[in-house]
């Protein structure tokens, strides 16, 4: 499983709202609720988010693996 938990932290970190990704940076309500609920994305939205934070994609996601 992929988790996003640590992306919260991350925009948290850089003053970054889900509000300010819906209307600065145009992404979609139903991308974050996606993310929110640790489910699959495309890399383009990976890539997007690592653009806007200024981040790897290890500092925003992570692997976890089946019990």
């Amino acid at each position: 499983m992929i988790s996003y938990d640590n992306l919260w932290n991350v925009m948290k970190e850089k003053g970054i709202t889900q509000y300010a990704l819906i209307k600065k940076y145009n992404i979609s309500p139903a991308q974050i609720t996606r993310l929110k609920r640790n489910e699959s994305v495309s890399t383009h939205t990976i890539d997007t988010f690592c653009r806007i934070l200024d981040c790897e994609v290890e500092d925003i996601m992570k692997y976890i693996k089946d019990k």
